[in-house]
């Protein structure tokens, strides 16, 4: 759930200050220590058919593209639910719950944190003239900016790149290998920042093909831009819970104690290794969750109210190493994403899904996390590495040897079903659903993070190993 008003420090010491400066560069590099961009915003999208349920109103003076600013198709307007019914799937939200007092963590409407807004265009690059060819789509403060393709008509060998402003991120999509003319229903990777740069690259153009044939181009139609700080912070409470419950908004129980990952660098190197093994989740273009690697082969883990389909996990991004350079600095590594791939295992009383993820060789390096098969036991201390709210990677639980409020106040807890879950006051937030819980004693996971309340909760980790045994 949303942090308390002047309680939470805001990731890399960074929020208040960049998001003020207006600070929008990013210098992406490895993760070897150097800093590769500053932080302002909680960046997040998804290669998923967008939903805009709670669109909410435009800025008369908020972002415009590159194009005349009296056409709104070309500035850029909210799509209404209206406006977005049958644009494609949309995540199957979580079945209605039995405890009318407790939020889940990630809780919209639909169980998931909302960070961005969708936004009507209408672009078109062409096969006209020579050269590549581009537009540029500047949303001013926005955290992330991705595009959606109504068309991608190119000649085979001609292939497309988004890219932010300084061409350090860049994703490529190339042609078919036959020609095609049709329409497509297809999302970019999201660039981080408020600019995307799309660019058409021609192998070749044999006896001006290209332009005579008038059907080729690529077109754009939506997109996702991410929320600046300000407009993360203005979100309505009602957006928080589900309608018509009553359950507590906050879930920093007493003083925030979370961090930065990266001041555990030190005093605890072992929960800050750990802690390289989650990833943020960008689901449906505009919410968030959190996940993490789970055994050694190709598994990820998060709740079943963040998503239940393989359609759902192909269309999302995996953020890996989405984590502050230096502890109460302002600069993050660069983030390694992937897409999701296929839905394994799903269960709603246990709220978890398993999947696993495409181009699984470049987030081996981030390492994994294991289940822990015994039952955890009462005031065993704990911590819980997480992306709250968005934020680059933080661990709840106090450093040093005491865990503060972070320990097992219950560990036969009720969730969706008796003594299915474990309790505890660590510190989480929206967007931390799907966090693993970790026992300070094994660093192994207790605890499937999923639900708010003070005490907050998530699924037993003996359980779900029991459960997923065959499958890790």
């Amino acid at each position: 759930m949303r942090r308390k008003a002047g309680m939470a420090a805001g990731a890399c010491a960074a929020l208040v200050l960049a998001g003020a400066t207006g600070v929008t560069a990013w210098r992406y590099a490895g993760d070897d220590g150097r800093p590769v961009g500053t932080w302002h915003e909680a960046p997040g999208v998804a290669r998923t058919p967008v939903s805009a349920d709670q669109a909410q109103p435009a800025d008369p003076a908020g972002p415009a593209g590159p194009a005349d600013p009296a056409d709104p198709a070309q500035t850029g307007r909210v799509l209404t639910p209206e406006e977005a019914e049958g644009q494609g799937d949309v995540v199957a939200p979580a079945p209605e719950r039995s405890a009318a007092d407790r939020p889940l963590e990630s809780a919209t409407v639909d169980g998931r944190q909302r960070v961005g807004e969708l936004v009507r265009v209408d672009r078109l690059l062409g096969y006209l003239g020579r050269g590549p060819q581009k537009e540029t789509f500047r949303y001013p403060g926005a955290s992330y900016v991705k595009l959606h393709f109504k068309r991608m008509a190119m000649l085979p060998g001609d292939y497309l790149t988004v890219a932010n402003a300084d061409g350090t991120e860049s994703y490529r999509y190339d042609a078919p290998k036959v020609l095609e003319t049709g329409s497509v229903n297809k999302w970019a990777m999201s660039v981080t920042g408020d600019t995307a740069v799309l660019e058409m690259h021609r192998a070749a153009n044999p006896m001006g093909a290209g332009n005579l044939l008038g059907a080729l181009g690529v077109g754009v139609d939506r997109v996702a831009r991410g929320f600046s700080r300000d407009e993360q912070s203005r979100q309505p409470e009602s957006q928080l819970i589900p309608p018509g419950r009553t359950g507590r908004e906050e879930s920093v129980c007493g003083a925030d104690t979370s961090k930065d990952a990266v001041c555990y660098r030190s005093a605890d190197p072992v929960a800050y290794t750990k802690s390289k093994a989650i990833a943020r989740l960008l689901i449906n273009g505009t919410e968030l969750c959190t996940g993490w690697r789970v055994g050694i082969k190709n598994r990820m883990l998060t709740n079943n109210h963040c998503f239940t389909t393989s359609s759902a996990a192909y269309e999302t991004e995996v953020w890996f190493n989405y984590q502050c350079a230096t502890c109460g600095g302002y600069d993050v590594f660069q983030p390694t994403k992937v897409w999701g791939k296929e839905v394994l295992s799903t269960d709603h009383t246990y709220d978890y899904t398993l999947f696993t993820v495409d181009n699984f060789d470049a987030i081996k390096k981030f390492g994994f996390l294991q289940l822990d098969t015994a039952r955890p036991a009462k005031n065993q201390e704990l911590y819980v590495p997480q992306h709250p709210a968005g934020e680059p990677t933080r661990i709840a639980g106090s450093l040093g040897d005491k865990a503060g409020n972070c320990s097992v106040t219950d560990p036969g807890y009720t969730g969706y079903t008796a003594a299915s879950d474990v309790a505890y006051y660590c510190d989480t937030e929206g967007g931390s659903s799907g966090s693993p819980v970790l026992s300070r004693k094994t660093n192994k996971v207790v605890a499937l993070h999923h639900f708010g309340g003070c005490p907050n909760s998530g699924v037993r980790g003996d359980l779900l190993a029991a459960k997923l045994r065959t499958l890790l």
